[in-house]
């Protein structure tokens, strides 16, 4: 387990929360020690943990892995930011951006075209953990004269019918 500033901040939050409540339960000092003591890491592990992870929209990142991106397409928002922060994809044919990536999901619409475009290539990246996230994650990836050029990443909300 690593000891980060936040979770020693929330196991002390906790840790006090749980000694105030074990004063209403008992007055002898030792006795309310002792329920603080053993109360404070189950509730933190059993409750605050858990909806911590349910409500905080934090996901792991993962560095990019050609493997895995093609065999997990639902967890490719997690290899997303390694592609666009190391630029790995920048100024590569379509072949090699094809090979790292395999084949684009659709063509984005060119308004100067009036059509979809197949130098504007978009790959569902699926969908952030959380309770609260409706949103799509998709990577668009713009040619210019057959080089990779931009690389954003991007969200459309998921309606329900």
């Amino acid at each position: 387990m690593i000891l980060t500033t936040p979770f020693v901040i929330l196991m002390i939050l906790v840790f006090v929360l749980m000694y105030l409540f074990a004063k209403t339960i008992d007055h002898r000092k030792w006795v309310i020690l002792v329920i603080a003591l053993v109360l404070t890491p189950l509730i933190y592990f059993y409750v605050v943990y858990p909806l911590l992870n349910i409500f905080s929209s934090y996901h792991h990142e993962k560095y990019f892995d050609e493997m895995a991106w093609k065999e997990k397409p639902a967890a490719r928002y997690e290899m997303s930011g390694d592609i666009i922060d190391k630029k790995l994809l920048k100024d590569r044919s379509k072949s090699e951006v094809e090979h790292f990536l395999g084949t684009c999901d659709w063509y984005s619409w060119d308004d100067s075209l009036k059509m979809n475009s197949s130098d504007l290539w978009n790959y569902n990246l699926g969908v952030k953990p959380g309770a609260f996230n409706r949103a799509n994650e998709y990577l668009e990836i713009s040619f210019e004269n057959n080089r990779a050029k931009h690389i954003k990443q991007y969200q459309i909300e998921k309606t329900f019918e």
